[in-house]
């Protein structure tokens, strides 16, 4: 693993923790200020450099992580070094949740990212004190589940078509409705979102651009991607559209 670890004071923690983005994201939120410091006394912050892996597939799962700045890719690797990426990660995601004895993937950063360690011992005797945590989290193991639900159905049954619209339309209602945005800046190359999706680089861009010529999307560069009719792209992520004209 290649990642920069770093152990904030107490006070340097619990200020991060205050001015944390992610924090009305994930399950910290149900914490109150008056509360917080106990539970920044128990976070290891972690600055994980782009590319770096901070979870192996097969490592003791000792620890939770919580996402507070970046994208973070979680993946399985076959024995015969192919790769399948099972999620990306955003601010607020708590990774861990489902693990066993052993994680079952491993996470690697696309840019620039930072997450919260916490062990799993000490965080699950603060349930105790703080019910409405542990709600949370089984709230957020509850929408994992059905995350997996929706990807198996993508990877079982979905057209080529139908996986890219899928993909950007969960990339679009990623945010909360009042800070929508119809334009992301996508953190993943085509490269990741084909091994995501189950397709190749190829037929990703493909895709893409036959989104584009038909005026679903604009594509200012490969990072950036612009919803110009979301109704459309739902309409295809969902199956409703079987074709469409290029404009």
């Amino acid at each position: 693993m290649i990642a920069l670890s770093v152990q904030r004071s107490p006070s340097g923690q619990m200020t991060t923790c205050l001015s944390c983005e992610a924090r009305s994201l994930s399950v910290c939120g149900v914490v109150g200020n008056a509360d917080l410091a106990r539970l920044a006394g128990l976070a290891t912050v972690i600055e994980v450099e782009s590319g770096s892996i901070f979870i192996e597939e097969g490592e003791p799962a000792s620890q939770f992580f919580n996402v507070t700045a970046g994208v973070i890719k979680l993946y399985k690797l076959l024995p015969d070094g192919r790769r399948q990426i099972t999620d990306f990660a955003h601010p607020g995601d708590f990774l861990g949740l489902a693990a066993g004895k052993y994680h079952g993937f491993s996470a690697e950063a696309l840019g620039p990212s930072r997450v919260c360690k916490f062990s799993r011992r000490k965080l699950s005797e603060m349930f105790d004190d703080f019910p409405a945590m542990e709600r949370r989290l089984l709230a957020t193991a509850s929408i994992e589940l059905q995350a997996a639900r929706e990807q198996m159905l993508l990877l079982g049954r979905k057209t080529a078509r139908e996986r890219v619209a899928s993909f950007l339309r969960a990339e679009t209602m990623r945010k909360p409705a009042c800070q929508r945005e119809l334009r992301m800046s996508l953190a993943m190359t085509r490269g990741d979102i084909g091994d995501y999706l189950g397709l190749t680089i190829e037929t990703v861009s493909r895709t893409m651009t036959a989104l584009r010529k038909a005026g679903v999307i604009e594509i200012p560069c490969p990072s950036d991607i612009r919803v110009c009719d979301i109704g459309a792209l739902c309409s295809i992520a969902d199956g409703i559209v079987a074709n469409f004209t290029p404009r």
